[in-house]
């Protein structure tokens, strides 16, 4: 019987599982979401939503037990003044799971989670954004060479025409 044996081991020993929702809750809250499986991210959403509401409180006890957990000062210092302003009027409900479907290998189910009310991965995000933008920007400059090309004989044809008609109306 498995009587007070709350949460999912995960196949793993207890300080095993307790490193990886250390590392996961630390990523998300740097990357602002994380690609993970389902179990993983049900297991980490009560470790977040714990942690997000210690910041809220912000007292020096809430903040020694959010570095207890997370154990990375940049990490407790972002959580405490960057995300948890963001958290204050709400009342739980931090995170999101979004399900992906199946990975190819082992036929895992494989969600995104991620922190609402943020750009998910700002960071990346915008680092994506700038990479398309310059790819985006290379093909503009190529398509700009290419339209200029086929425009410049319809012009010319125009022109050609143009000076046909003034040389005809000026014989007559």
């Amino acid at each position: 019987m498995r009587h007070k044996k709350r949460g999912n081991h995960l196949g793993r020993t207890s300080s095993h599982k307790k490193a990886l929702m250390r590392n996961m809750a630390a990523q998300i809250f740097e990357h602002k979401q994380i690609k993970t499986t389902e179990a993983k991210a049900k297991e980490l959403r009560g470790y977040v939503d714990r942690l997000i509401t210690y910041a809220k409180k912000g007292s020096v006890h809430h903040r020694r037990l959010a570095f207890k957990f997370l154990q990375n000062k940049e990490i407790v210092t972002s959580l405490f003044e960057k995300i948890a302003p963001v958290y204050e009027t709400r009342n739980g409900g931090y995170t999101r799971i979004i399900k992906l479907g199946r990975r190819k290998g082992d036929g895992a189910s494989v969600t995104i989670m991620q922190l609402v009310d943020f750009e998910a991965g700002s960071e990346t995000v915008k680092k994506e954004k700038k990479t398309a933008e310059a790819k985006k920007g290379k093909a503009v400059k190529e398509t700009e060479k290419t339209p200029e090309k086929a425009e410049t004989p319809k012009v010319k044809g125009e022109v050609k025409e143009a000076e046909n008609t003034e040389k005809t109306s000026e014989k007559e």
